[in-house]
């Protein structure tokens, strides 16, 4: 929503916007640090996770509070100096990058944690359910409360955001962590971090699922500045319309858990269940060019649908497997790497794909490319191109690990559904 609205309403040029989303990838790289240093905290309280939960959440919180009006002041819409806008915008996105990418990873440790080794997967894929019911009632709620947009209901929205990333992250926190001095205790023995970097990439199984981890994320995360600037500027849809689009991302992720679910309940693969996710997702995105040329909303809408799909069998697929190379009880070291790789993919891709579509669009639009390449569309269509090009590279990559999860004894074999979930 925040990308439609910045983009449409407030005039700010797509590589802008898409620079500053992307600026939370110069934290990114340090989640598996965060990770292995909440794996191996000291302090008399006896809590590992909640000291880096609790910073994250105070990182959030001022980044959303100071981000509409950093806004507005890049709009142009100010009295202000001219680089006060960037400055502060810059600022917003990065505190929120940095507070998300702190309390997701110790959140993550901190539930494996809490469940037992047999239904960890299960316990994370929950929390990946509950994130994805709120991306869908959040962007209906954010839908109706900017259908009539003003740069006032804007502020509301994003400090109201704010607020609740407060008040939902304190009740989550409560009495989660039991406390345990003799896990953080000051004498206690930690190994070094490039120690412990180095013995999860032996064997060469982690490296090669961090590099198709890579890949998939790039592949499915360069539209995510673009989907809904696309259906505002080409097929014409309205700010409730593309808010939609979040609905329908979430609701096909949300029907990837139940393929994964079942799936893995009867002792699929993990990788291979990613690669499926990758063969749909380039199918969604070949639905979603087409979409422009035939004038299609419907072919548009199911494309965004199926993007949803798989982009969620890869990343539960992904996750499922990385929770399987944890060794030593590090789960912090190895959902942080797949969190840094992830993390770092999508910022890189979403940049990436804002500067492209702006460059190739300005020269469809100037005439360079020749007659049959004008247009709005044309600069998303290239970048949706490459997005398909970037899943078949995934494919390529994920292909050889694809059985070696049970030859490893990873969570394969195990239960995976709803009713294996800890209570």
């Amino acid at each position: 929503t925040l990308n439609r609205v910045t983009v449409v309403e407030l005039g700010v040029p797509v590589w802008l916007v898409s620079l500053m989303v992307s600026l939370p990838l110069v934290f990114a790289p340090l989640r598996a640090l965060v990770g292995f240093r909440s794996d191996h905290h000291r302090s008399s309280l006896g809590w590992r996770r909640v000291p880096y939960i609790w910073m994250g959440t105070l990182l959030q919180f001022g980044g959303l509070a100071i981000m509409p009006f950093a806004l507005l002041v890049l709009s142009g819409d100010s009295q202000g100096p001219a680089a006060a806008g960037p400055l502060g915008a810059a600022l917003a996105f990065l505190l929120v990058g940095a507070g998300l990418h702190i309390t997701q990873t110790a959140g993550l440790a901190l539930a494996t944690d809490l469940a037992p080794p047999e239904t960890r997967p299960r316990a994370v894929a929950l929390l990946y359910v509950m994130l994805l019911l709120g991306m869908v009632g959040s962007s209906i709620l954010f839908g109706w409360l900017l259908d009539d947009f003003s740069q006032l209901r804007l502020i509301q929205v994003i400090q109201g955001a704010a607020l609740a990333t407060m008040g939902l992250n304190l009740i989550a926190l409560w009495k989660q962590e039991s406390r345990d001095p003799s896990l953080t205790r000051r004498d206690r023995p930690a190994p070094r971090f490039a120690t412990a970097w180095s013995d999860f990439l032996k064997g060469g199984r982690s490296g090669r699922l961090l590099v198709s981890v890579a890949l998939g994320t790039a592949g499915f995360s360069m539209q995510d500045i673009l989907l809904e600037p696309y259906g505002g500027q080409v097929l014409g849809l309205g700010v409730g319309a593309t808010t939609g689009l979040t609905a329908l991302l979430a609701g096909g992720t949300l029907l990837a858990f139940a393929i994964a679910s079942r799936r893995l309940g009867r002792g699929a693969d993990p990788f291979r269940l990613s690669g499926l996710g990758a063969l749909i997702g380039v199918c969604a995105f070949a639905a979603v060019v087409l979409a422009a040329p035939l004038g299609s909303i419907s072919l548009f809408r199911t494309g965004t649908f199926m993007i949803g799909v798989g982009g969620g069998l890869f990343a539960v697929g992904t996750l499922t497997s990385a929770m399987g190379m944890a060794r030593n009880g590090e789960s912090g070291l190895a959902l942080g790497a797949w969190g840094a790789v992830q993390a770092t993919a999508a910022g890189l891709a979403i940049a990436l794909g804002g500067g492209l579509r702006d460059l190739i669009g300005g020269l469809a639009d100037q005439g360079l490319l020749g007659p049959a390449l004008t247009g709005p569309a044309v600069g998303y269509a290239a970048v949706y191109h490459l997005e398909i090009f970037l899943l078949f590279a995934t494919l390529a990559a994920i292909g050889p690990l694809v059985g070696t999860a049970k030859e490893a004894g990873g969570p394969v074999s195990t239960p995976f559904g709803l009713a294996e979930f800890p209570g």
